[in-house]
């Protein structure tokens, strides 16, 4: 593509495309309708890949394609694939050996051509749980036998971690403003319900961006912020129609619209909304509830409407925004989490880069393959 590729970018976007991803810990997934991939870089240097196929998205039932419920659907699968690729990632980011299940640097590629295509390809990327399991099993003879194995005692790590983060989130970013609020503006009520769900929303953007501030200072979140950096350059730069490089992904931002940030923030916004029209105050009256009853149906409330709230939200972010990434009006209404990715991202190096593009290839070039076979 060259020069000619080269100018377009510059004039604007030549490719819209729905791959994503997430960074995790010493790397990044992409995601897209076929599959996703995930490049780790290990302690010895060298990256570790893995693949996973997707069920075929025209088979879903048609209720989980409907507005709204698409995006609580879209989210749930999101967090699955996600806390795979990080225990894919805990796995396989402490590796010593530079030869091993999987290690590939990503062939240079532009979408306009053949992608897929990756070199210095050693074993194999697709390596199923069992595998990656069974070497440390102990021997049949080996004395007084663990009654788990290493492997499921991580496994079980992971899984108290993610609970312990699902209850901490529940309670600094739901319990936390509504009791706060509840302290400033009194009991939610018909006349100050407008009033009460603004400072319920202000006081949780200010505990979200104190938690990430907070998180993004510690050594080992800054790298994960500098992976989500390099996912959104190598998506920017596979947009845009140039070969991916490193040095091509460093021209471009590291802010992208279509970001979990901006989700995440446009449903503090979009919760304003649907609080205030959905009259939880006369439900507390209805049912008599007065001090921490009252706090609690307001509590119970918030948790309810979340699915409401998550679906709107993904309509906006993933699907409007998705489809009209120039949009002026676009790039209005997501101004604010597009800004909260100055928080959220950092600068990548080189490493980084090529972990994004290797996810990204492999991504690519199962579309490709499933373009092919439906011919």
């Amino acid at each position: 593509m060259g020069m000619l590729a080269a100018r377009a970018a510059d004039a604007g976007e030549l490719f819209q495309t729905h791959i994503g991803g997430s960074a995790v810990l010493e790397g990044v997934m992409m995601r897209g309708r076929c599959g996703w991939a995930v490049s780790v870089r290990t302690d010895a240097g060298g990256m570790y890949v893995e693949e996973r196929v997707l069920p075929d998205a025209a088979e879903r039932p048609a209720w989980q394609k409907l507005p709204i419920v698409r995006g609580c659907v879209s989210f749930v699968e999101s967090m699955c694939i996600s806390y795979e690729a990080l225990s894919i990632a805990v796995d396989h980011v402490y590796d010593e050996a530079p030869g091993g299940a999987a290690e590939a640097g990503a062939a240079p590629s532009a979408p306009g051509g053949e992608m897929g295509t990756p070199c210095a390809v050693q074993g194999t990327a697709e390596v199923s749980r069992e595998a990656r399991t069974s070497r440390q099993v102990p021997p049949a003879d080996a004395p007084d036998a663990p009654a788990e194995t290493p492997a499921a005692s991580a496994d079980a790590g992971m899984f108290a971690s993610v609970a312990v983060g699902v209850l901490l989130g529940v309670g600094l970013f739901v319990a936390l403003p509504v009791a706060v609020t509840n302290l400033l503006m009194g009991d939610l009520q018909a006349h100050n319900s407008l009033a009460w769900n603004l400072v319920e929303a202000a006081f949780r953007l200010v505990v979200l961006v104190a938690y990430i501030w907070g998180v993004g200072r510690l050594p080992d979140m800054a790298r994960v912020f500098a992976y989500h950096g390099a996912e959104h350059q190598a998506i920017h730069c596979y947009e845009h129609g140039l070969d991916l490089t490193p040095e091509n992904c460093m021209r471009f931002s590291r802010l992208h619209v279509r970001c979990g940030t901006a989700f995440i923030v446009m449903t503090v916004i979009i919760a304003v909304a649907v609080n205030a029209v959905v009259p939880v105050g006369a439900l507390a009256n209805a049912l008599g509830a007065t001090g921490i009853a009252r706090w609690l149906v307001v509590f119970a409330s918030r948790l309810v409407l979340l699915p409401l709230v998550m679906g709107i939200s993904y309509e906006i972010t993933v699907r409007w925004a998705g489809r009209h990434p120039d949009n002026p009006l676009v790039r209005v209404v997501l101004w604010p989490g597009v800004q909260m990715q100055r928080l959220t991202t950092r600068v990548p190096d080189r490493g980084m880069l090529e972990c994004a593009i290797s996810s990204l290839v492999r991504v690519r070039a199962q579309e490709v393959r499933a373009e092919r076979a439906r011919m």
